[in-house]
């Protein structure tokens, strides 16, 4: 009490008028003490609940009786949210797809060019509900991929390593040349814009996650998968490749409960400005 009168005193010298209390393990009885003397000095008093990775920015408190709640709203839940952002995603790509799609074309050449393989490459990704589709890239890869990274991943504990919290190589021995630009830039993801056509994915959204992660996404998997995964999302513009697996997990499920029209018109804007300036992605 003494600690609470002299907080008092100083507010009143200087003027402050709220009062915010953390204090999320503080028993309910001494709880309601601490605000009661508090609501003595302070025209505000405000108590953060421990509702982390509960809540979201849509959050409303609600009196029921003599009980107060927290609504949570998830607007991707909503039937019309989903329909907006499908009219989005359908009319962005269709102008962006022909605007650039010169730019699709001559890419495509280049790969060809330099490895006389396949331009596209396809591999199957986890979308809405679990089920299965065909995410198509340009490749940036050497052919056998695959059984290259397990020769290096068996040979070289340090890459090993840096694989299994990432999910991805730096100085990946996979890639080509014309890949690594690829990567830089992002528009080794171009093509995917055939998927958001066919409603497989959408412009924004969580990361296309291989079905041998699915252990490792946890008990946020079906919040993620709720909805269709993005070319781009929030993993994307925060750190990308710099995040751990948890951590883009953590991200894409905050994604969700947060979701609003206006929030996936910042991310693609935030995104055009990484494509443009080559940060974070290989």
């Amino acid at each position: 009490s003494e600690i609470l009168a002299n907080a008092a005193e100083l507010a009143r010298k200087q003027g402050v008028d709220t009062a915010i209390l953390a204090m999320p393990h503080t028993p309910r009885e001494q709880l309601a003490e601490i605000v009661s003397l508090l609501s003595m000095s302070f025209r505000h008093v405000l108590v953060i609940p421990d509702l982390a990775g509960v809540t979201n920015s849509a959050v409303v408190a609600r009196q029921l009786g003599d009980t107060l709640a927290v609504e949570v709203r998830y607007n991707l839940l909503n039937p019309w949210a989903l329909r907006a952002k499908r009219l989005i995603d359908l009319g962005a790509t269709l102008v962006g797809g022909t605007l650039i799609l010169p730019l699709v074309l001559a890419l495509g050449l280049l790969i060809y060019l330099q490895t006389g393989g396949p331009v596209l490459y396809r591999d199957q990704r986890m979308g809405r509900d679990g089920s299965l589709f065909w995410c198509v890239k340009f490749r940036t890869m050497v052919p056998d991929a695959e059984v290259l990274l397990q020769r290096v991943l068996h040979e070289d504990a340090g890459l090993r390593e840096e694989y299994t919290k990432y999910h991805k190589l730096r100085d990946d021995p996979r890639v080509t040349s014309v890949g690594r630009f690829l990567r830089t830039t992002s528009l080794d993801e171009l093509p995917q814009l055939w998927n958001v056509l066919r409603g497989e994915m959408s412009l924004v959204g969580p990361r296309p996650y291989l079905p041998r992660e699915s252990e490792e996404i946890g008990i946020t998997q079906s919040e993620i998968l709720r909805v269709l995964p993005g070319i781009t999302g929030p993993w994307q513009v925060a750190g990308r490749n710099h995040t751990s697996f948890g951590e883009r997990v953590n991200t894409d499920a905050y994604y969700i409960r947060d979701w609003s029209i206006w929030l996936d018109l910042v991310l693609l804007a935030r995104t055009l400005k990484m494509v443009l300036l080559g940060r974070g992605a290989y």
